[in-house]
Protein backbone atom coordinates (compact mmCIF):
# COMPACT_ATOMS: atom_id res chain seq x y z
CA UNK A 1 0.00 0.00 0.00
CA UNK A 2 1.20 3.42 -1.01
CA UNK A 3 -0.22 6.66 0.58
CA UNK A 4 0.01 10.33 -0.42
CA UNK A 5 -1.79 13.66 -0.35
CA UNK A 6 -1.92 17.17 -1.55
CA UNK A 7 0.38 19.39 0.61
CA UNK A 8 -2.44 20.60 2.92
CA UNK A 9 -3.83 16.74 3.75
CA UNK A 10 -7.11 18.19 2.10
CA UNK A 11 -6.99 15.48 -0.31
CA UNK A 12 -5.46 12.04 0.56
CA UNK A 13 -5.21 8.63 -1.44
CA UNK A 14 -3.72 5.21 -1.10
CA UNK A 15 -2.50 2.61 -4.11
CA UNK A 16 -2.83 -1.04 -3.50
CA UNK A 17 0.46 -2.85 -4.68
CA UNK A 18 3.63 -1.72 -5.88
CA UNK A 19 3.83 1.53 -7.72
CA UNK A 20 5.10 0.87 -11.17
CA UNK A 21 7.47 2.34 -13.31
CA UNK A 22 7.91 6.71 -13.67
CA UNK A 23 7.93 8.86 -16.68
CA UNK A 24 9.27 12.59 -16.39
CA UNK A 25 7.16 14.25 -18.75
CA UNK A 26 8.60 17.57 -20.27
CA UNK A 27 5.65 18.65 -22.37
CA UNK A 28 4.49 22.35 -21.97
CA UNK A 29 1.01 21.27 -20.10
CA UNK A 30 2.77 19.18 -17.81
CA UNK A 31 5.21 22.04 -17.04
CA UNK A 32 2.91 24.89 -16.93
CA UNK A 33 0.69 22.72 -14.62
CA UNK A 34 3.19 21.69 -12.00
CA UNK A 35 6.21 24.41 -12.16
CA UNK A 36 8.50 22.17 -13.85
CA UNK A 37 8.54 18.59 -15.37
CA UNK A 38 6.01 16.40 -14.00
CA UNK A 39 7.18 12.80 -12.93
CA UNK A 40 4.19 10.29 -12.07
CA UNK A 41 3.14 6.85 -12.76
CA UNK A 42 0.32 5.47 -14.09
CA UNK A 43 -2.37 2.68 -11.89
CA UNK A 44 -5.50 1.10 -12.73
CA UNK A 45 -7.85 2.92 -11.53
CA UNK A 46 -9.30 -0.14 -9.14
CA UNK A 47 -6.10 0.19 -7.30
CA UNK A 48 -6.58 3.66 -6.09
CA UNK A 49 -8.73 4.91 -3.65
CA UNK A 50 -9.22 8.70 -2.76
CA UNK A 51 -10.41 10.40 0.16
CA UNK A 52 -11.11 14.33 0.12
CA UNK A 53 -12.53 13.86 -3.51
CA UNK A 54 -14.65 17.13 -2.99
CA UNK A 55 -11.84 19.09 -2.59
CA UNK A 56 -10.27 18.33 -5.86
CA UNK A 57 -10.81 20.26 -8.66
CA UNK A 58 -10.48 19.04 -12.50
CA UNK A 59 -9.60 20.79 -15.24
CA UNK A 60 -9.80 19.39 -18.72
CA UNK A 61 -6.09 20.22 -20.57
CA UNK A 62 -7.41 19.04 -23.51
CA UNK A 63 -10.56 16.96 -24.96
CA UNK A 64 -9.03 13.48 -23.60
CA UNK A 65 -7.48 14.42 -20.64
CA UNK A 66 -8.27 16.36 -17.39
CA UNK A 67 -5.80 17.10 -14.55
CA UNK A 68 -6.55 17.14 -10.91
CA UNK A 69 -5.65 19.77 -8.06
CA UNK A 70 -6.54 20.79 -4.66
CA UNK A 71 -8.95 23.09 -4.59
CA UNK A 72 -7.29 24.48 -1.20
CA UNK A 73 -3.81 24.39 -1.30
CA UNK A 74 -3.42 23.82 -5.26
CA UNK A 75 -1.44 20.59 -5.23
CA UNK A 76 -1.17 19.20 -8.36
CA UNK A 77 -1.93 15.36 -7.90
CA UNK A 78 -3.87 13.12 -11.02
CA UNK A 79 -3.53 13.02 -15.25
CA UNK A 80 -6.83 11.85 -15.64
CA UNK A 81 -7.95 10.13 -19.40
CA UNK A 82 -11.55 9.82 -18.36
CA UNK A 83 -11.79 7.20 -21.28
CA UNK A 84 -8.70 4.96 -19.73
CA UNK A 85 -8.96 2.79 -17.31
CA UNK A 86 -5.79 3.88 -15.83
CA UNK A 87 -4.82 7.24 -13.92
CA UNK A 88 -1.72 9.20 -13.82
CA UNK A 89 -0.46 9.86 -10.18
CA UNK A 90 2.26 13.15 -9.52
CA UNK A 91 5.17 11.29 -7.71
CA UNK A 92 5.64 14.17 -5.37
CA UNK A 93 2.43 13.47 -4.09
CA UNK A 94 3.14 10.18 -2.61
CA UNK A 95 4.57 9.98 1.07
CA UNK A 96 8.33 8.38 1.48
CA UNK A 97 8.95 5.35 0.20
CA UNK A 98 7.58 4.64 -2.96
CA UNK A 99 10.03 2.10 -3.91
CA UNK A 100 9.50 3.21 -7.99
CA UNK A 101 12.03 4.96 -9.75
CA UNK A 102 11.73 7.13 -13.22
CA UNK A 103 12.52 4.96 -16.21
CA UNK A 104 11.94 7.55 -19.40
CA UNK A 105 11.76 11.01 -20.23
CA UNK A 106 8.60 11.61 -22.06
CA UNK A 107 7.79 14.63 -24.79
CA UNK A 108 11.44 16.05 -24.36
CA UNK A 109 11.63 18.35 -27.27
CA UNK A 110 9.05 21.05 -25.29
CA UNK A 111 11.26 20.57 -22.30
CA UNK A 112 12.26 24.12 -20.67
CA UNK A 113 15.29 26.02 -22.13
CA UNK A 114 16.24 26.36 -18.05
CA UNK A 115 17.07 22.68 -17.60
CA UNK A 116 19.37 19.70 -18.93
CA UNK A 117 18.24 16.33 -18.85
CA UNK A 118 21.44 14.69 -18.06
CA UNK A 119 21.03 10.98 -16.05
CA UNK A 120 21.02 9.20 -18.95
CA UNK A 121 18.10 8.03 -19.15
CA UNK A 122 15.39 7.12 -22.38
CA UNK A 123 14.25 10.10 -24.27
CA UNK A 124 11.41 9.95 -26.25
CA UNK A 125 9.85 12.53 -28.45
CA UNK A 126 5.98 11.82 -27.59
CA UNK A 127 4.97 8.12 -25.16
CA UNK A 128 6.82 4.88 -26.14
CA UNK A 129 5.10 3.00 -28.75
CA UNK A 130 3.30 5.97 -29.76
CA UNK A 131 5.71 7.01 -32.02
Amino acid sequence: MHRGSCACGAVQFEVSGDLPEASACHCTKCRKHTGHFEAGVDVARSRLAVSGGDAITWYFSSEAVRRGFCATCGTPLFFDPPAADWIGINLGAFDAPTGTRLVRHIFVADKGDYYDIADGLPQYATVPGAE
